[in-house]
């Protein structure tokens, strides 16, 4: 699944989440890709079982592709 590392942020803050945004916006490329960048959000704290969570809850709209 793709996305904007823009869009990560956002979610996160809005969440609450500013420890983990603030790593996101450190550690992650703008375009972002839930498989190829498996281990970078791993590193910022975002499993992706947590990741696929939040995005089957609508948390990110509709402007997401796989």
């Amino acid at each position: 699944m793709k996305l904007t590392k823009q869009q990560l942020v956002e979610t996160l803050r809005t969440e609450g989440d500013n420890d983990t945004a603030d790593k996101v916006e450190a550690q992650l490329p703008d375009d972002i890709d839930t498989d190829r960048d498996a281990g970078a959000l791993e590193a910022a704290g975002l499993d992706r079982t947590q990741l696929m969570a939040k995005l089957a809850g609508g948390a990110f709209g509709t402007t997401l592709s796989p």
